[in-house]
């Protein structure tokens, strides 16, 4: 018995940090692209641009890219505005927080600065149509990454545990609060200076079924078994 278990825990770790690791690549392959990223990143990229502005001791400015010339790291700040949504989410409901969630936090901004990178120094000055590859394969990743984080079912993101948190203890419709949230954020960033883009539409309302194709053939086979 304690076998089996060891071996399930083991295999969901392996899908929820395979999850961050792809989920992380893919934000980076967003980033590349210049075509919009999901709502969250969205808000976290306005926050971090505003650092830029106080960290280089200008006035504010909108719109400028600093992702390749950046002052602090974004996954610093990723992480910083991860643990102030921890301490909401700890007096919410802790139970929404597990190991997935401290994954995502300490592990997701870190590998979005390094894939950002790594395109960017393979390929310098994309065309168009390659942004527009990299804007679908980002997509496709990032729902199969997605599929392995919620089904290894080791806790959600600070983000997410908001909107389930307030859905369970309201009675609120969570889709409804997902929406309200991602629009917020959307507007957040785009006030801090980040331009949403036709990624962040598709993030936001249409990743939907392609998470569950990666769920029903992937990710439940490889936790449950092929029968299951």
């Amino acid at each position: 018995m304690f076998k089996k278990f060891d071996n399930e825990m083991k295999r969901r770790l392996a899908m929820t940090l395979g999850g961050v690791l792809i989920a992380g690549f893919s934000v980076g392959m967003f980033q590349f692209s210049l075509m919009g990223m999901d709502p969250f990143q969205v808000f976290a990229h306005g926050i971090w641009t505003q650092l830029q502005h106080i960290l280089t001791g200008g006035a504010p400015r909108f719109f400028t890219d600093y992702t390749n010339n950046p002052v602090i790291g974004y996954g610093i700040v990723y992480m910083v505005i991860n643990m102030v949504l921890l301490v909401f989410d700890f007096f919410l409901d802790k139970k929404k927080i597990g190991i997935a969630t401290f994954i995502n936090l300490f592990l997701l901004g870190h590998v979005v600065d390094w894939s950002h990178a790594f395109w960017t120094k393979l390929i310098p000055n994309p065309s168009f149509i390659v942004k527009m590859l990299f804007l679908i394969v980002a997509i496709v990743i990032m729902c199969f990454a997605s599929a392995l984080y919620f089904t290894s079912d080791l806790g959600v993101s600070t983000y997410d545990a908001i909107a389930l948190s307030l859905s369970e203890q309201k009675g609120w419709d969570f889709r409804i609060l997902r929406i309200a949230g991602d629009l917020i954020c959307t507007g957040l960033g785009f006030a801090m200076g980040v331009l949403p883009g036709i990624g962040t539409i598709i993030t936001a309302f249409f990743m939907g079924p392609l998470i569950e194709f990666f769920n029903v053939h992937v990710a439940r086979p490889l936790r449950y078994g092929k029968n299951k």
